[in-house]
């Protein structure tokens, strides 16, 4: 699949196979397990975070929250839970979210889950992964704002996805050699709480033109918007799909 710095900025490739277009066409066929467990494993990058935020939610420790995740991860692979999903009746996080709520619901699953621990490995986790949707979890049910379990999963969603179209823009502008420019530049990303300086400050403080700085972030907005498209992408089964669902991340990080 080409990424970023593969495809000129505003293109998109047509061809290239999503992950859950992947996990699809393995569930009809019932051929090449090993694809569909590798393209879930992508997705599961995605849906980690907004699933543990959900378990944390419901009252379970970190710990807990962990293994229940990675445990959670490796029944939808085990019993092929994913082959069950019908895209015409709803978004596969949404099935993600049913089947997650199913899983808890049964006890016996759910205890046999907790006495594995750790034992249950589907995805490695890394320290900074689970600093990172830890860190969602607080920021929303300390927000004040007693968002429900669900909202909570729909806020974690969208924010790892904007996170990850951000790290798949640094990614563009270091291979570019620009990784100074983009760090000075990024406070004029959407979402940004950071103060606005101003276009002549800022073009005194870079050694440039004005006129060039302002160029620089409108191509850096236009890079922005198709790295998001592009993390988007990952998770719907056509590009037909990815403006609804760029559509319903708005609406998720912007509903108070």
């Amino acid at each position: 699949m080409k990424t970023l710095t593969e495809i000129a900025p505003g293109q998109s490739d047509p061809f290239a196979p999503t992950h859950w277009s992947v996990i699809a066409a393995a569930a009809e066929s019932q051929d090449s397990p090993e694809t569909a467990r590798a393209a879930l494993a992508e997705l599961c990058q995605i849906y980690w975070p907004p699933l543990y935020s959900f378990m944390r939610s419901r009252g379970y420790s970190m710990h807990d929250a962990q293994d229940l995740t990675q445990s959670f991860f490796v029944f939808l692979i085990d019993r092929k839970i994913y082959a069950r999903a019908d895209r015409q009746k709803g978004k596969f996080r949404s099935f993600l979210l049913a089947s997650l709520k199913n899983f808890l619901a049964d006890a016996h699953d759910r205890e046999q889950a907790l006495k594995r621990g750790g034992g249950a490995v589907f995805l490695p986790l890394d320290e900074q992964r689970v600093e990172h949707a830890e860190s969602l979890f607080q920021t929303h049910s300390g927000s004040g704002d007693a968002l429900s379990e669900d909202r909570i999963f729909e806020r974690t969603w969208a924010e790892t996805l904007v996170t990850g179209g951000l790290d798949r823009l640094a990614a563009f502008y270091k291979t570019e050699g620009k990784e100074k420019l983009f760090e000075e530049l990024r406070v004029f990303l959407p979402g940004s709480e950071a103060p606005l300086p101003s276009y002549a400050a800022l073009a005194v403080r870079l050694g440039t033109q004005e006129s060039t700085l302002r160029s620089h972030v409108t191509r850096l907005r236009a890079r922005y918007r198709e790295a998001l498209r592009e993390e988007v992408r990952h998770t719907v089964q056509t590009d037909g799909e990815v403006d609804a669902e760029l559509r319903e991340l708005l609406r998720v990080l912007t509903a108070s």
